[in-house]
């Protein structure tokens, strides 16, 4: 049996609506980071994120 993780929902927007927009928005966010662009972007993101953290 799966465990779901606990939600953290600290804000007056009910949760059945959060996931409502989440199921919206997923397909858009997928295929951005499945593009060229949206994988330069998050290459360049990384880099970024690897400076700061040493």
């Amino acid at each position: 049996m799966s465990r779901r993780k606990k939600l953290i929902n600290n804000t007056a927007i009910p949760q059945h609506q959060i996931e409502a927009i989440a199921r919206c928005i997923l397909p858009d966010i997928l295929a951005f980071y499945e593009s060229v662009e949206g994988q330069r972007e998050f290459a360049e993101w990384k880099r970024q994120k690897s400076k700061t953290k040493d």
